[in-house]
């Protein structure tokens, strides 16, 4: 095949890039042989020329179709180069978010710098028991066939995990380890991989240190072994540690630390036990601030001390260990704090008094002076003597880092070794698989003798891993029996000959370490002499003379010689190590006690400065001292080979770990970093020594799959082999280029390339002409379909125009018409209508006429009437006015006469004419005044005398009027006064005026305001009037929209309801499910119990004879206390067999001991605390009760007193009245007055009876005080004495009252009886009180009696040995378990007994009773009636006996029972010839009769024989499928017969009289359905284990791998990892397969007669678990998610929901658990590029989870090119419209889930009676009653 066939037009390739490493570009036109340059475009669309080298002429490399980008396996690749493994690899770290990937045998990781949820228990068990080529990549799959291959080859194995600082070597190792922990099912029975992993935080502690590349670096390696016994279990582990970094002890580079333990010593230095170290903070010591970044972020050293203190503890170093640690760390680090100064050019000197230096000796335990000498001093020894030579400075400096350095590298190798004690098992370990953990090729700037070292261990691994890959190459091919040649790889034996051999680089430095004067310089001239132009492989850099490189298989390496010869040597002064083994602290001591003998397992012997130390074999016994001076190289040469001896011996598996970016971001991927680390790593040599050979493997069967359309039909034979033969010499002609096989045919590199290159020209050119075919169909029947529409529309229009036309002629002549009718009716009416309005114009116009004249004759005579009206009243208007005018003309003339005689008055007035008149008259006057006069004298006389008279008069008026005037000047003031005040009222008159003008304009203005105002509450009227209506339509609104709400809170409600219901449903299901698994727990610990005494006689051998084990103890009390001396005889020979032999430590046993002892202990102290609570409240309750009631007896004490003494003082008062009274009778009184009639007698008895009828008041006042006593009895109880006292007073006073003796006398006896019945009463309560209070200290008493007993037995299980002591625990807990039994046992018998004597009683009485009534009907017959009855012989026919449904056995027959019916049955001959359930009724049979005779014994033995014979036979025969079903069927039929038959209402609605009539009348079996319930329930779960072994194998080959649909799926090519052929082989399970078990399944169980409701939950659960074996395998398996799988896998649901709809099943639910199945095929199917597509899966996928969701979409991977891959963009659309989704993270379903199990009800209709007892049963011994 030439180039030019493959390098032609659009052909992709890969060109180097500086930055990328390397880019994708496309050809733009053909190549063609000779052209020097590449016309190339790159996918960022710029066009570049690719220069061709002229020497090589070689073509950039080709690169994969798009369909193999991503495969899980590099060599499944058609071209095989570092570009194709880069870009598939970063397509799957970046794209698809996979991290781990095959190439070869090698597990490529890479570090995502993310938690990923893929190392859960869920994958776990997906990956157990499955091929390495199976699943995915994954660690676990490397651990699951390094674990298969350890069980099925019995070889050791390996993995070795490599990889740089930071790339998750020790991640790797430790889920490597987690996953052996599990898959060996020791998971949760053993706490040794939770030991390794404690001793993560010591080893990183002490072992890890912060770098430039990594804050949590290992500075060494180290290489676990995890042992397992027999049974692939494990037992323990053992640690080995190479390559310790020592000089990080002393010195550090910038931007780096020391090991975590000293920051972490420092951070806690105030702690109260660490300050006797002296520490302070890490910046002030030497030691741990050279680096200059003594903090890491987000890491707490004070916390992390917490943390390693912890895991010592848990690893058994204790307190004082974990302090001599401490104290020797801490002294490190005052050593480097010690300065030594010069005294001169050759010696040095400590001064005196250092500080460090003394906390150094105080915590070392050495002597100041010794250490300060030696420090600075050396011994020389010779033949003769030994000289004490002092040293300059800097070799001071040296001897003191590196004795620091060699004290570490003790302590280290010391904590290892108890590390490995912790983890070391004393079982024989059977084999092992070893995890090795060690950094890989390293290369830096300045390498030195570590780098080196590391880079030699790393080349011997290298080869060791291409012997292995080479190995497996050959055997693949000799397996195969194809011709093949040795395979050119590249062998590194040249690399490893010129550091390892004689003479070679380690040589020549040991050879140099031992002269005298032996310098870097001169070893580098060796070494430029040995093998400069001698060894290719070694090189001389042209600027230094001190250097040398070396090209290893990864790269060349330049070493700078400086420090080798020093590091080499390793020398610590021998004087220094002797002052610290003369210490007097004991833990340095024991570090250095083997330092003669050089037997530590980690440290290399003392020495100068160094980075390594290495771990050594042990020494043997004839090995002498001088081993204590090998150099460094050759201990780690020597430790190096020990380690690839066991990596030979074993079968090696490899996990390269890539370190993605320098900058720790998640999933980023540096190119360039990742192509360093994957040639440093081996992987690209694995692809090349791949590439060699045939690296591209088909079987047959595949290839023909695959290939088909490069065939022909005459080409297709019926042998595939030859088929695939012949084609391929057609395809490609140079035979090399293939190989074929016994089962596979071989390519060469590129060769599937070519043959996917015409597979995909050939589906091109077949797609071209499909398209071209259906393009045209479609086109032509596109215009067949148009010109057929186009007749047709021109049809439809020529119509169309041809029926207008006619309705137009139509239309016109009916318009005609129309216009012709139209104007004649027009006519007509306009005729009519105008004679009608002549008519009635005419009559109108007369009837106007003759109205007319009317009214003119009515208006005449009316206007004659209305003339003679108005003449009349104008005639009389006209005299009025008349009469009017003349009468005032009249007044109007007087008037005028009067005013003129008026002004002719005035004017006489005036005149003296008129004063004449006036003297004329005056005379008159005067005479007629004369006169007066006259007259007046005569009177005068009289007057005055009279005035005389009156002068006395006069004065006194005068005075009078004196007065008066006074007053009236008075007045006269005062009317001055009120002239002023009138004033004064007139302004203020005019004040309030203007005043009441302001108010009335003021009122206007509020007339104004008032208007305004009551025009804007109009329009406020108006405008409320409108809100009211707006309101009212609101509130009509708001009604209807609260009838909404209401509507809808009620559907919310009822939605609510449901959720709860269904919630509560979800709860009750998981309880069911707790619960049953419980039980699944408890059948397991029985089973496993019973192993274990199996395995205990086996172990003794000795025969047990009648043995019986005992399948539960604690199903009910019944089956214990049967089954008791059974039990004990067990116990007796576990007994004896541990007499014999010790069994083997059972760990998961031991574990729940102590989780038991410490429960108990808790239990104890808890119960302690709570009865030391108890008796301090009891205590304080009675002293609280003691006090109250000596304050209630004080207080009623007094008040008795007083009554008393009042009492006494009222009786002496009445008895001496009563003496007095008599003697005065006595005395006084004659003899007769006494005398009875008399007068004094009588009223004597008068003053008796009075006092009789007061003394009976009194009597009752009495009473009443009496019961108000009684009732104030606790008040006074509760309140001081001086309360007491005055809540007496009143009584007292009530007391004073009384006054007759007798009345005191009673009320004394009254008060002392009601005091004896309180003290009575206080009696009675003190000693139910004691009664309680000693109840409770027996209860304390027995508690600790108990908790001593078990203190006792702990403390002598502690010491017998693990074997006895789990034996002996055992053994105490069946006793106490077995003691309350019966305990428990002995009060149910009570109980019984008292019962059974109630019960016979009730028959006696009822006998009795039975007896009155037929003697009383006999009494009611008389005799004659006896006598007079004839008796004529009767023929009484023979009845056929009438069963009851009984039957009876006898008591020692119920052995035979138990195992005819049930130990020796077979299912299948009972399912095919007799009734369903017959077992269940006989056995239920045997029971009414045993309840009918009233036998309790009798039914409990035959319950408990019942159950335990079941559990035998489900143990004995567990495994198969029919013994199972039948079980479950007849035990559940048994416990519904004791529902039905147990005379509850609720279980009898159903039954027919009969049934009820054979009802159980004597025992409750009520605990007895639980306990038999508990057991259905585990027969259930047995039967779904057994279903599910049957089914696990079918369920992946006939759901996923199996082409229902033959031609759908592809066959994509595999590479090394062989997948499981999708193809039907013979043997191979199909989809029919699964349906012809599940019809098998269904079968049997109708056959048994098993439950309805009870097949539906069966099938429910075999559902789930089709489904979620699938749909895990299915997120687990790239190549299965593509949408043809897609395809196939819908039409395998739709299958099985047409066998569910066969059977009657739909209802079951076990169609909704394969909806997360459903939905994953949907979305493999579905689009994915759009936002509406992401909506439309988000709505769909409602059952998958967003992990899964996210896992198809990444997995997504297209089969043929045709298809298109998931973009990054649109996943991440899809988490951020899921993230709100509240849901686990779990990826995987939990295929080991169960469903709750319900039994429901189900009644038989059989009648007991009528069932017949077949004899191939041999059950002759029942009798039918």
């Amino acid at each position: 095949m030439a180039a030019s066939e493959l390098y032609t037009k659009h052909a992709r390739v890969w060109v180097p890039d500086a930055e990328e490493v390397w880019k994708s570009a496309e050809l733009l036109k053909d190549y063609k042989q000779g052209d020097a340059l590449l016309q190339l475009r790159l996918d960022d669309g710029t066009d570049v020329e690719h220069k061709l080298d002229p020497k090589t002429k070689n073509l950039p490399h080709l690169r994969n179709p798009d369909i193999l980008v991503g495969e899980n396996d590099l060599t499944a690749l058609s071209y095989l180069h570092e570009p194709a493994i880069l870009h598939n690899l970063k397509v799957r770290f970046m794209d698809s978010k996979l991290i781990y990937t095959y190439c070869g045998i090698v597990l490529v990781a890479i570090n995502p710098y993310e938690t990923l949820p893929i190392y859960g228990a869920d994958i776990i068990n997906a990956y157990s028991g499955q091929n390495m080529g199976d699943m995915d990549p994954h660690i676990f799959a490397v651990a699951e066939e390094s674990y298969k291959q350890m069980a099925r080859d019995e070889r050791n194995q390996s993995i070795i995990v490599s990889g740089e600082s930071g790339a998750g070597k020790t991640v790797s190792a430790k889920y490597a380890m987690r996953y052996f922990a599990t898959v060996s099912g020791s998971a949760s029975e053993t706490n040794v991989e939770e030991k390794v992993l404690a001793s993560n935080p010591i080893m990183e502690s002490i072992g890890n240190a912060k770098t430039t590349r990594n804050d949590n670096s290992s500075r060494f390696g180290k290489y676990i072994e995890i042992g397992f016994n027999k049974k692939y279990q494990i037992i323990g582990a053992n640690m080995r540690t190479y390559l310790l970094e020592k000089s990080r002890v002393v010195f550090q580079a910038d931007d780096e630390r020391n090991y975590h333990i000293f920051y972490q010593l420092c951070a806690s230095a105030q702690l109260p036990e660490l300050k006797v170290l002296k520490l302070g903070q890490a910046t002030n010591f030497h030691y741990t601030k050279q680096g200059r970044s003594p903090v890491i972020d987000g890491v707490d050293d004070a916390k992390e001390m917490v943390n390693t203190r912890h895991a010592c503890t848990l690893l058994g170093i204790s307190e004082p260990y974990q302090m001599g640690i401490f104290r020797i760390l801490a002294a490190i680090l005052h050593l480097g704090n010690v300065e030594i100064k010069a005294r001169d050019s050759d010696s040095s000197i400590v001064p005196p008094n250092n500080a460090h230096l003394t906390v150094f000796c105080d915590l070392m335990g050495v002597t100041y002076q010794d250490m300060s000498q030696w420090l600075c001093h050396k011994k020389l020894k010779t033949a003769a003597e030994t000289y004490i030579k002092p040293i300059p400075k800097l070799q001071a400096v040296n001897a003191r880092d590196a004795l620091a350095k060699h004290i570490y590298a003790k302590l280290f190798d010391w904590i290892v070794d108890h590390v490995n004690k912790a983890l070391r098992s004393t079982v024989n370990q059977n084999s092992f698989i070893g995890v090795l953990d060690i950094y890989g090729f390293e290369t830096f700037e300045i390498n030195s003798f570590e780098q080196f070292c590391i880079n030699y261990a790393n080349e011997k691994l290298q080869q060791q891993f291409n012997m292995h890959v080479f190995k497996l190459e050959q055997e693949e091919y000799m397996k195969e029996q194809i011709p093949w040649t040795l395979i050119d790889f590249y062998d590194n034996q040249p690399c490893i000959n010129l550091i390892e051999a004689k003479m070679g680089i380690l040589d020549l430095l040991d050879e140099e370490c031992r002269m005298p004067k032996g310098s870097d310089d001169t070893w580098a001239q060796k070494l430029y002499n040995t093998h400069l132009n001698k060894c290719a492989l070694f090189h001389k850099p042209r600027l230094s003379n001190k250097a040398f490189i070396i090209q290893h298989f990864a790269d060349k390496v330049e070493y700078q010689c400086d420090g080798f010869l020093e590091k080499n040597k390793d020398t610590v002064n021998e004087e220094q190590i002797t002052v610290l083994k003369t210490s007097k602290f004991e833990l340095l001591v024991e570090l250095f006690q083997d330092e003669e003998k050089a037997t530590s397992p980690t440290g290399p012997p003392p020495g100068g400065r160094t980075r390594l130390s290495v771990k050594q074999t042990k020494t043997r016994p004839g090995q002498t001292s001088r081993d204590h001076k090998k150099t460094v190289g050759l201990q780690f040469r020597n430790s190096l080979q020990l380690l690839m001896d066991t990596l030979n011996a074993t079968t090696p598996h490899y996990v390269r770990c890539i370190k993605p970016n320098d900058n720790k971001h998640p999933f980023t991927f540096d190119p360039s970093r990742a192509v360093q680390q994957l040639r440093a790593c081996g992987v690209l040599e694995t692809i090349r020594i791949s590439a060699a050979g045939f690296p591209s493997r088909w079987t047959y069967q595949e290839f023909f799959s695959r290939y088909r359309v490069l065939m022909k039909q005459k080409d297709v034979l019926s042998d595939r082999r030859l088929t695939c033969r012949n084609v391929l010499e057609k395809l490609i002609k140079d035979q090399d280029k293939y190989q074929f096989g016994k089962t596979k045919i071989f390519f060469r590199a590129g060769q599937v390339a070519y043959l996917e290159k015409l597979r995909a020209d050939k589906l091109r050119v077949a797609c071209i002409r499909i398209q071209k075919t259906i393009r045209s169909w479609l086109l032509r029947k596109k215009y067949l379909r148009m010109r057929s529409a186009a007749i047709t529309i021109q049809r439809y229009v020529r119509g169309y125009q041809a029926r207008c036309l006619a309705k137009f002629l139509r239309r016109t002549q009916a318009a005609v018409t129309i216009q012709k009718f139209q104007r004649m009716y027009r006519e007509r009416k306009r005729y009519r209508r105008m004679q009608a309005a002549s008519l009635v114009v005419q009559c109108m116009l007369r009837a106007y006429m003759a109205r007319q004249k009317y009214q003119a004759m009515l208006q005449e005579h009316k206007t004659i009437i209305i003339q003679k009206r108005v003449r009349g009243w104008l005639a009389r208007l006209h005299y009025k006015r008349s009469l009017e005018a003349v009468v005032y003309l009249q007044c109007c003339i007087r008037r005028m006469r009067a005013r003129r005689e008026l002004k002719k008055l005035k004017i006489e007035a005036r005149s003296v004419e008129h004063f004449k008149k006036l003297n004329i008259g005056m005379e008159n006057k005067i005479m007629q005044l004369q006169r007066k006069v006259d007259e007046q004298h005569k009177d005068k006389k009289a007057m005055t005398e009279r005035l005389n008279s009156l002068a006395n008069s006069y004065a006194v008026e005068s005075e009078k009027l004196r007065n008066e005037v006074e007053r009236l000047r008075l007045t006269e003031e005062e009317a001055r006064n009120n002239s002023n005040r009138i004033t004064t009222l007139l302004e203020e008159l005019a004040r309030l005026k203007k005043e009441l003008c302001d108010t009335q304009r003021d009122k206007r203005t509020i007339e104004e305001w008032a208007d305004k105002y009551k025009l804007e509450t109009e329009q406020l009227v108006a405008e409320l009037k409108e809100q009211n209506l707006l309101l009212k339509t609101e509130k009509d609104d708001l009604n209807r929209l609260i009838q909404e709400q209401n509507q809808e809170m009620t559907e919310k409600m009822e939605k609510a309801l449901a959720e709860e219901t269904k919630q509560l449903e979800c709860e009750l299901n998981e309880e069911r499910s707790r619960y049953q698994n419980l039980l699944t727990e408890h059948r397991r610990l029985e089973d496993r119990h019973d192993d274990l005494k199996e395995e205990m006689t086996l172990m003794v051998n000795i025969p047990k004879p009648g043995h019986r084990r005992t399948d539960s103890t604690h199903s009910s009390n019944e089956s214990e206390y049967t089954y008791n001396s059974e039990f004990a005889e067990s116990e007796e020979s576990a007994r004896g067999a541990e007499d014999v032999t010790k069994a083997p430590l059972d760990m998961s046993l031991f574990l729940k001991l102590q989780k038991r002892v410490t429960e108990l202990e808790q239990e104890k102290q808890s119960l302690q605390n709570e009865l030391d609570k108890k008796e301090e409240q009891a205590y304080r309750a009675r002293a609280r009760e003691e006090d109250e009631q000596n304050r209630a007896r004080g207080a009623e004490l007094e008040y008795e007193s007083l009554k008393r003494q009042e009492l006494d003082s009222e009786n002496k008062k009445l008895k001496n009245d009563l003496n007095e009274l008599r003697k005065a009778l006595s005395e006084k009184s004659p003899p007769g007055v006494t005398a009875p009639g008399s007068p004094a007698y009588k009223v004597v008895m008068e003053q008796l009876n009075s006092s009789n009828e007061e003394l009976e008041v009194r009597k009752e006042e009495v009473l009443i005080l009496r019961s108000q006593l009684v009732s104030q009895k606790e008040a006074i109880h509760q309140k001081e004495n001086k309360q007491t006292m005055t809540e007496a007073m009143p009584c007292m006073e009530d007391v004073h009252k009384m006054r007759d003796a007798g009345e005191i006398t009673q009320a004394y006896l009254a008060l002392k009886e009601s005091n004896r019945l309180l003290e009575s009463q206080l009696q009675t309560l003190r000693k139910s009180h004691e009664n309680e209070t000693e109840v409770l200290r027996e209860e304390l008493q027995s508690v600790k009696e108990d908790n001593n007993r078990q203190q006792q037995l702990l403390a002598q299980n502690l010491q017998l040995p693990p074997e006895a002591r789990i034996e002996a625990s055992l053994q105490h807990e069946i006793t106490r378990l077995t003691n309350e039994n019966l305990d428990l046992m002995e009060q149910l018998e009570k109980q019984d007994k008292t019962v059974r004597k109630l019960k016979k009683q009730l028959k006696v009485f009822a006998k009795k009773i039975g007896e009155l009534e037929v003697s009383g009907q006999m009494e009611n017959v008389s005799p004659g009636q006896i006598i007079d009855e004839p008796t004529h012989p009767v023929n009484i026919p023979r009845k056929e006996k009438d069963f009851q449904g009984m039957l009876e056995y006898k008591k020692e027959d119920e052995s035979k029972l138990v195992k005819n019916l049930i130990l020796e049955l077979k299912p299948r001959g009972v399912a095919v010839n007799l009734i369903p359930g017959l077992p269940a009724y006989i056995l239920f049979m045997c029971l009414r009769h045993a309840d009918y005779v009233n036998d309790d014994q009798k039914v409990r033995t035959l319950l408990t024989s019942t159950i335990n014979g079941i559990k035998k036979i489900l143990k004995k025969r567990g495994d198969d499928y029919e013994t199972v079903s039948f079980w479950l069927s007849n035990t559940c039929r048994f416990l519904h017969c004791l529902k039905q038959y147990s005379g509850e209402e609720s279980f009898m609605k159903h039954n027919t009289p009969r049934q009820n009539e054979h009802c159980l009348s004597n025992f409750d079996l009520a605990e007895y359905r639980q306990v038999l319930s508990d057991l259905a329930i585990q027969i259930y779960q047995q039967l779904v284990k057994v279903m599910e072994n049957i089914l696990q194998p079918m369920i992946v080959s006939g759901m996923l791998e199996h082409e229902t649909i033959q031609g759908v799926s592809g066959v994509k090519p595999t590479g090394l990892r062989k997948r499981t052929s999708s193809i039907a082989d013979e043997g191979t399970y199909t989809l029919d397969s699964i349906l012809r078990q599940l019809n098998s399944f269904h079968s049997t169980m109708c056959q048994h007669g098993t439950d309805p409701e009870l097949i539906k939950q069966v099938i429910k659960q075999m559902f789930y678990i089709i489904g979620a074996v699938t749909l895990n395998n299915l997120l687990l398996r790239k190549d299965m998610c593509s949408w043809s799988k897609g395809m196939q896998i819908r039409y395998n649901v739709s299958q099985l929901e047409e066998w569910l709809r066969d059977k009657n099943l739909m209802t079951s639910g076990a169609k909704e658990t394969l909806e997360p199945l459903i939905q994953a095929a949907q979305l493999l199917q579905v689009k994915k590029k759009t936002d509406e597509d992401a909506e439309a899966i988000c709505s769909m996928c409602n059952a998958l989870s967003t992990a899964q969701i996210v896992k198809v979409l990444n997995l997504y991977t297209p089969v043929n090119e045709f298809e298109e891959r998931v973009s990054v963009s649109f996943i991440r659309t899809i988490q951020i419209r899921l993230r709100d989704r509240k849901e686990s993270p779990q990826l995987l379903m939990d295929t080991k889930n169960i469903y709750p199990v319900t039994f429901p009800f189900n009644p038989s209709s059989l009648a007991l009676e009528t069932i017949q007892i077949p004899s191939s049963l041999n059950l002759l011994f029942l009798t039918r009653v």
